[in-house]
């Protein structure tokens, strides 16, 4: 066995700091995201910072990954894999044969993919510059793609097939526990018991675990925290954070080691096994800020156990887990908790990586996004496959517009990064229309896109408007395309809705991906496979661009969990001593639902990238599947619709385009004259220009200045009728007219 090198000679990260004092040290553990930091410990020191309590935090995943793949490493990697008869596939014996190749490109690569050095982005689509294994093999089906892609794209995308075939080495000869976006995963999914967690934790640690450990253990030496605190979002983070926490707890056994975030809020609120407690001293539940406030303040001030207050925090007491929640403050509003705060956290050296050639899907992996939040919580808390009895979702508090615009300048003068992913369960659209008019009224450049539910309130001009604050993408659930299964899941929308919507935000150029499920309770195979169809149209009428297929999952703090019964589904339920969410069932239909997996995925891949439209859904299935019973212009029938004449008298009127120039004009014909403006406009695109009679026209002209978004009050439909219809006749008539129609399309928006 080689003895592994000490990886934090690496120059890539070399921190050359004096010792640092701070009472917190906030931690996210490997693996989250390689392109941006997960927003969880922002979000917290923000908070901090309000309170005058010091903390600095770090993304542990984003550390270990580079240290991973720097040559040091990777060369350890290769001798390890080779000494220990650990290279067995052809598929690594390719990459160990040209392991020179992958280690001589190795350090450009990565720089490249952090955004420097951008020139490289021609060598590495040179044919033969890059060395190839597996994952290459999908670019003959591929190449078609690539004439959509810029050359910047294109090489991250090359770049990002290099990192993973190393990663399959990896995966094969190291660490099969490895994951760009997930470590040991699978320890963390539906461990009702502690047993396989805590006996993986007594193994020899791994090569990865080495690397996370030192450079754990610079941190601590660096910041001596009184509080570490791990916030553990997904399974693929609780191995890590355990691991960690067995480090701090063998080594520096008085420092105090607190975990919270995603995970313990929904899998971990009914731990009763004390093991968890020889690596955590503390697990807080749900909205962390009051909690860990509590703690700082026990730790660093009361001492006395029991004087000490706690919030939503299980603690081992007489060797018993017992849950605290003594303090009678209230959980901070949204608009107290402050501006997530990024400082301390190694921007300049994430990855951007893209995966496969779909621009929507590049959102989640490709550039550096500021997080942020429009509301706490969900509007609509009705879906019966959510944990909606859970207060983070339960609980709905918006984010008043202004305070949010304040934040993210507060973001863009911290970081430099104008692009903002706002992580909402679903962004509310009245909140979403107040958030654009506030961009646009401080005339800022910023790129966002966001969660939503597909409903009717998307119209299309709140869609325009949302574009022109810089909305680039929404993601939403369509989930099972069947508006039977949509009235049991109380989604509260119809097929034929969600075309309309999806409609409207692709006619706004912003990108539409849609989340997908199957083996919802009682789905039968007809209504996969229609579900299916009413997908492929979607795609086909190019309202949809993007997607992505789950199978159903029964979690125990949902409708269903909590009523399975109502649902039609019998739950295998098991002891809980330690995470309890995703709970084993069998649907009384008796449907092996995955198999239809693969058949869904591969079409879904397809349709995603313009292809397979004309082939017979049972193309994509190596069983027998029914016909599909829905018309082949289902989708497109749901979009035919007649003209609307009709506008809500409180709807707000708003022009987004500049002043016109005006030219007064006249016409006489047998003795009478008839005077007119001609309004000549100028936008991004082009010029255009309309006609209206002269009074009406300069009545247009007094009014337009009050349509500016810079308005602190927009006027409403209703009260520009009743200005209209002062001195002039039917405002309908003028309002729908051919010129006034026409400048709806280049900026008038009814909201």
């Amino acid at each position: 066995m080689n003895t592994p090198p000490n990886f934090r000679l690496s120059l890539s990260l070399l921190k050359f700091k004096n010792t640092l004092l701070k009472d917190l040290l906030l931690i996210t553990p490997p693996f989250t995201q390689l392109n941006t930091p997960y927003p969880a410990t922002a979000y917290l020191k923000g908070f901090l910072n309000t309170k005058n309590i010091s903390a600095h935090q770090m993304d542990l995943g984003i550390e270990v990954i580079l240290e991973l793949f720097s040559k040091q490493s990777l060369q350890f990697m290769f001798m390890e894999a080779y000494e220990n008869h650990k290279i067995t596939s052809a598929n690594c014996q390719r990459i160990y044969a040209l392991k020179d190749d992958y280690l001589a490109v190795l350090d450009n690569v990565i720089l490249f993919l952090q955004g420097k050095n951008q020139t490289f982005a021609r060598q590495i689509c040179t044919e033969n510059f890059l060395p190839k294994a597996s994952r290459f093999e999908q670019l003959e089906d591929m190449d078609w793609a690539f004439g959509f892609m810029g050359i910047q794209d294109k090489a991250k995308h090359l770049a990002t097939l290099y990192l993973e075939d190393l990663s399959d080495f990896i995966i094969e000869c190291i660490d099969e526990n490895f994951g760009f976006s997930r470590y040991a995963e699978r320890l963390g999914q539906s461990a009702n018991s502690f047993d396989e967690l805590y006996n993986y934790l007594q193994y020899d640690t791994t090569h990865i675990d080495n690397i996370t450990l030192q450079i754990l253990e610079e941190e601590l030496k660096t910041t001596q925290p009184k509080l570490v605190c791990f916030s553990v979002p997904f399974p693929g983070n609780l191995y890590s954070a355990f691991r960690c926490a067995q480090h701090i707890k063998a080594n520096h056994p008085y420092i105090k080691v607190a975990m919270g975030g995603g995970f313990p809020n929904t899998e971990l609120r009914s731990v009763t096994d004390v093991r968890v407690f020889e690596f955590f001293d503390y697990i807080t539940l749900d909205d962390g800020e009051l909690p860990i406030e509590l703690l700082h303040q026990h730790l660093c001030h009361t001492k006395s156990d029991q004087s000490a207050e706690f919030k939503r925090t299980f603690v081992l007491e007489n060797n018993k887990v017992v849950y605290k929640n003594t303090s009678s403050k209230p959980d901070y509003k949204q608009s107290e908790i402050g501006t997530p705060d990024y400082s301390d956290l190694l921007l300049d050296k994430y990855i951007s990586v893209i995966e496969i050639a779909n621009p929507m899907h590049s959102l989640w992996s490709d550039g550096r996004w500021n997080k942020l939040t429009m509301a706490h919580g969900c509007y609509w808390g009705k879906c019966t496959f959510c944990d909606i009895s859970l207060d983070y979702i339960k609980i709905y508090e918006p984010i008043a517009a202004k305070l949010l615009v304040d934040r993210m300048e507060e973001l863009i003068s911290q970081t430099n990064e104008t692009g903002f992913h706002f992580v909402d369960e679903a962004a509310p659209p009245a909140l979403m229309k107040a958030l654009a008019l506030e961009i646009i009224k401080r005339k800022l450049i910023v790129t966002w896109w966001t969660n939503i539910r597909f409903e009717k309130n998307f119209t299309q001009d709140l869609c325009y408007l949302l574009k022109a604050s810089g909305c680039i993408a929404v993601s939403g659930g369509l989930e099972v395309a069947s508006d039977r299964l949509l009235a049991l899941i109380d989604k509260g929308v119809t097929v034929e809705q969600v075309a309309r919507v999806t409609q409207n935000f692709t006619q706004a150029n912003i990108m539409v991906h849609s989340y997908l499920m199957y083996g919802y309770p009682t789905q039968t195979i007809q209504e996969t496979i229609d579900s299916l169809e009413m997908v492929r149209q979607l795609f086909e009428t190019g309202i949809l661009q993007s997607g992505f297929w789950h199978q159903f999952a029964l979690t125990a703090h949902s409708p269903i969990g909590l009523q399975p019964s109502d649902y039609s589904i019998n739950p295998n339920y098991k002891e809980i001593t330690f995470a309890n969410n995703d709970i084993a069932f069998t649907d009384q239909t008796g449907i092996d639902h995955s198999k239809f997996s693969f058949g869904l995925k591969k079409s879904l891949f397809n349709f995603m990238h313009g292809i397979g439209f004309e082939l017979p859904l049972q193309e994509w299935f190596d069983f027998k599947i029914p016909k599909t019973q829905i018309k082949k212009d289902y989708i497109f029938s749901c979009l035919e619709q007649e003209p609307n004449f009709s506008i809500k008298p409180t709807a707000k009127i708003v022009w987004l385009g500049g002043t016109p120039f005006v030219t007064e004009q006249s016409k006489t014909k047998k003795g009478v004259t008839w005077h007119s403006l001609q309004l000549t406009f100028h936008d991004k695109r082009e010029t255009f220009q309309i006609s209206l009679e002269k009074d009406k026209g300069e009545w247009f002209l007094q009014a337009l200045p009050k349509l500016s978004p810079k308005q602190d009050k927009l006027a409403s439909f209703a009260q520009l009728k009743a200005d209209f219809e002062t001195n002039l006749d039917c405002f309908e008539l003028f309002w729908f007219s051919k010129p006034i129609q026409k400048l709806k399309e280049f900026g008038l928006l009814a909201i």
